[in-house]
């Protein structure tokens, strides 16, 4: 088995080796804020270094795990075995006629006024969504009666061998939070959106009265990951969990926020253990009173304890090649 320092000396040669990182905190890679060290971090400059660094992960039978902007993620405190590729720097977007082209680290703000700018409509819903626009495209974000699937036209992606592959909008396999990128373990490059002609005033407005929603009902002062979790068939999360008494519930510095009971918020200083303790809290309470089984929206990685103490040093992680992604 490889060690790391083999491994490292190829992502090197791979990409700028300015972007790598050795036993990086990924609390400040998550705008949950928590998270120990993750191996190696490294943010390529273009699509050519993504699919030299998956192939190279590939090769020494590595784990990888993509990220965008963090926000729909929470590391464990014992961090991330393996390579984490990060995509913030491949945030490009092209505007022709009624569509817009964005790589995947491009953040959904910029995307919508990108598309505000140029008078093209139906993206309005994402303006207030954190993270990137491949994260949102990869797991169908939404939000106030619109979601990725309504504008989406196609996707330019790696595949598990680390080659590019077009997805067209029929190919998505789009449902709640979910899609084929995920479902496959593919990673996405660019996507292309399809929008409508519009009155920018009328887009404005659109979006300032979103925005004032969001400020007015979300705890957006704390750090969190958004919704903790998915809408159960039925139900809203967050009225099972205020009639569960639970606003305002705290594990540590994690709690359930009592400016919207979908989100756990980090006060200041909790521990991902505390926001997992917390989460189970809800999920346990939320069954015993209702019969439902809340699952996560924010995906969870790493592992509790930290097993060793550097990344350059130790030999390769797990033996199973894992693509996983989270924007």
């Amino acid at each position: 088995m490889k060690s790391y320092t083999e491994l490292l000396k190829q992502i090197n040669k791979a990409t700028d080796n300015a972007n790598i990182m050795v036993d990086e905190l990924m609390e400040n890679h998550t705008s949950f804020r928590v998270g120990g060290p993750a191996d190696i971090l490294v943010t390529p400059n273009d699509v050519l270094e993504v699919q030299a660094l998956i192939k190279i992960c590939k090769k020494y039978k590595v784990n990888y795990f993509l990220i965008g902007k963090g926000s729909n993620l929470l590391v464990k405190d014992g961090g991330i075995r393996g390579v984490v590729i990060k995509l913030c720097n491949l945030n490009k977007i092209e505007v022709e006629g009624n569509e817009i082209t964005a790589q995947s680290g491009a953040s959904l703000y910029d995307v919508t006024i990108a598309a505000l700018d140029n008078g093209l409509k139906g993206i309005e819903f994402a303006n207030g969504i954190p993270g990137s626009i491949g994260g949102a495209a990869a797991m169908n974000a939404g939000a106030y009666n619109g979601e990725m699937s309504m504008v989406l036209d196609s996707m330019l992606a790696i595949d598990n061998n680390g080659e590019l592959l077009t997805i067209e909008k029929d190919e998505m396999e789009l449902s709640y939070r979910s899609s084929a990128v995920l479902k496959y373990g593919y990673t996405v490059i660019s996507v292309t959106l399809k929008l409508e002609v519009g009155d920018k005033a009328v887009i404005k407005a659109r979006m300032d009265d979103l925005a004032k929603k969001r400020s007015d009902k979300q705890p957006l002062e704390y750090a969190s990951a958004g919704s903790t979790f998915k809408r159960p068939e039925g139900h809203y999360a967050s009225v099972l969990i205020q009639d569960s008494n639970l606003k305002g519930t705290h594990v540590g510095d994690a709690e359930v926020s009592v400016k919207h009971s979908g989100f756990i918020i980090n006060k200041k200083s909790a521990s991902a253990t505390d926001i997992l303790d917390l989460i189970k809290l809800v999920q346990d309470e939320v069954q015993e009173k209702f019969g439902v089984r809340l699952d996560t929206e924010v995906k969870i990685w790493g592992e509790d304890k930290e097993p060793f103490e550097g990344a350059a040093s130790c030999e390769a992680g797990s033996t199973s090649e894992i693509g996983s992604s989270s924007y």
